[in-house]
């Protein structure tokens, strides 16, 4: 999306990308899971990316040169959202990378999304409403697995 003003990037480089990546195969690690090297880069471009990414996008900028086979982002991408170290955002049909660097994994983490519907800005936070959904779920003997509120409107950027 572009609306023709400019817009801080969010995505990490360098030393933060790094640290990302090294506490991610950590959590692997403690999981007894691994961290592949597809499943590594699919996570590195989320994290680069700052924002949603498209699946498509990320097949097309997954290697130098040649396009990744769909299947290997998919399972990366299918991977990364079970582990807690992704979230797909249903409304744009896109992956952004979890910045709640958080032990729990996906079970225990719950999203809340603001998304700017000008630029595509996305910013995480945590749903207080949480507590609400899953009581009103426990008094109908139903066990909530995962929670994700995408609320759209416009940036601080994008409104002024």
């Amino acid at each position: 999306m572009s609306c023709g003003h400019d817009h801080h990037s969010t995505g990490l480089s360098g030393g933060a990308l790094s640290a990302e990546l090294t506490a991610a195969d950590a959590r692997c690690v403690d999981a007894g899971q691994k961290l592949t090297a597809p499943r590594r880069r699919v996570l590195e471009l989320l994290l680069e990316a700052g924002q949603p990414v498209k699946a498509y996008d990320l097949i097309a900028t997954f290697a130098d040169g040649a396009p990744a086979k769909p299947p290997t982002v998919y399972r990366a991408l299918e991977f990364l959202s079970k582990q807690g170290f992704a979230h797909r955002i249903e409304s744009l049909n896109a992956y952004v990378a979890c910045r709640h660097s958080s032990s729990e994994g996906a079970d225990n983490h719950a999203a809340a999304f603001l998304i700017c519907d000008c630029c595509g800005a996305t910013r995480e936070i945590d749903p207080a409403v949480l507590d609400s959904i899953q009581a009103a779920a426990g008094a109908r003997d139903f066990t909530v697995q995962n929670v994700t509120i995408e609320a759209h409107g416009l940036c601080a950027d994008c409104s002024a």
